[in-house]
């Protein structure tokens, strides 16, 4: 009996060893879920619980679109180990090059709006060929950027602000998901005057989706031996994920539905998700990021991968400056002032490391929600914009301090 007695307690004090050493291992991406729920909490709170109604959480969702689809291409240049300032000032000029091609020349948006991509992957590569065959430091080349798309864009518009576009190009940023199912029976059962059956399916069936793919790797680490996270830490994990979608689906589906730039971004967050963690070409990103001399050793072609994550981030500014024109209905010289700040600062909270190597797209997703929720919140309070870009920056320094604090204490 005492043997038994003694075994139990042997595996409860393993267990708690474990989950301890877990968490501490894994304290940044623990950390930020419940900062994100931290926060909306709080503003939910001081707003009077104007901040969770379902028209501002639409409007979250159009106001940061255009963050964090740079967000996702800022990881990668920042994983492989560089930084990129001229995301704003390309995102402004590719808005610019599109009003001009759209408004003034009367060109079709499908004509348009592939050009303007093409146009964005040519300036990121352009950057790149600087920054990696010519080995100048990406914060030069780019910082040269941002100066002279600051200047194109004023040049293009000659100072003025063009528009308005075409209801087809708007609905890049302000269109939404038509409803495909019955409703009238749903809002009549809910006493609701809409529902949108299609935005509350989507949330479903996303948070079904991610359990069941989480239920699979699970399965799979343990056949292959890989010790996961602790059970007690991916179910929590999970519930929370999944009460959190399905609480915006509904609140989605009490307004508009699901708009069209949320389905955008979703798409590209699984892509880089996927590409990130299970391609050979998001390993060696890493690889780069973490280690230049023993990527290169191992076989790695580390300047075609420098130029290609500099390609890449180019395509998503541009993509981020058609949202963002398409949100304004106008294309103005001031368009993405600034905005890389935003960018950057999203990947930094998201846990990326300032040497490379380190960071997660989700993790770079939630970092930009954590700035919007931040952006929204001191603005329905009224706070200043002085005092929000205050804060902001030192939200910013604790989540490097941070970072910086957690290596020192690994080594």
């Amino acid at each position: 009996m005492e043997l038994s007695e003694t075994t139990a307690q042997a595996t409860a004090e393993a267990k708690s060893n474990a989950i301890g050493t877990y968490l501490k291992s894994h304290l940044r991406e623990y950390g930020l879920l419940f900062a994100l729920i931290a926060i909306m909490a709080f503003f939910q709170i001081v707003t009077d619980g104007v901040l969770l109604k379902s028209v501002n959480i639409t409007n979250l969702f159009l106001q940061n679109s255009y963050i964090i689809i740079m967000a996702l291409g800022m990881l990668m240049v920042i994983v492989a180990g560089h930084i990129d300032l001229s995301v704003g000032s390309v995102m402004g000029f590719v808005g610019a090059l599109a009003a001009i091609l759209i408004v003034q020349w009367g060109w079709s948006m499908w004509i348009a709006i592939p050009i303007c991509l093409v146009v964005g992957g040519l300036i990121g590569a352009a950057q790149g060929y600087w920054v990696a065959y010519w080995k100048i430091p990406s914060f030069i080349v780019t910082l040269a950027g941002m100066l002279v798309f600051r200047g194109m864009s004023l040049w293009l518009l000659d100072g003025q602000s063009v528009g308005p576009f075409p209801k087809s190009f708007q609905l890049l940023s302000t269109g939404f998901i038509p409803d495909m199912l019955p409703t009238g029976y749903v809002a009549d059962v809910l006493g609701l005057k809409r529902f949108n059956s299609t935005a509350f399916a989507a949330g479903v069936l996303s948070a079904f989706a991610i359990v069941w793919f989480g239920l699979k790797a699970r399965a799979r680490d343990k056949q292959y031996g890989i010790q996961g996270e602790p059970y007690a830490f991916f179910v929590g994990r999970n519930a929370i994920v999944s009460i959190a979608l399905v609480f915006i689906a509904y609140k989605l589906a009490t307004f508009r539905g699901l708009p069209n730039v949320l389905i955008s971004m979703a798409v590209l967050t699984v892509l880089y998700s996927f590409l990130t963690q299970n391609t050979t070409l998001g390993r060696r990103v890493y690889a780069l990021g973490g280690n230049i001399k023993a990527a290169k050793l191992s076989g790695i072609k580390t300047e075609r991968l420098t130029f290609l994550t500099f390609a890449n981030m180019g395509v998503l500014a541009a993509l981020a400056g058609l949202v963002f024109a398409a949100r304004l209905n106008t294309a103005t010289p001031k368009a993405g002032f600034a905005v890389e700040l935003d960018v950057i600062a999203a990947v930094f909270i998201g846990g990326a490391s300032m040497s490379g190597g380190v960071g997660k797209v989700i993790g770079a997703v939630v970092g930009a929600f954590i700035m919007g929720v931040m952006n929204n919140g001191m603005s329905i309070m009224g706070i200043g914009i002085d005092y929000q870009q205050m804060i902001k920056g030192l939200v910013l320094l604790a989540a490097v301090f941070f970072d910086v604090y957690n290596k020192q204490k690994q080594s």
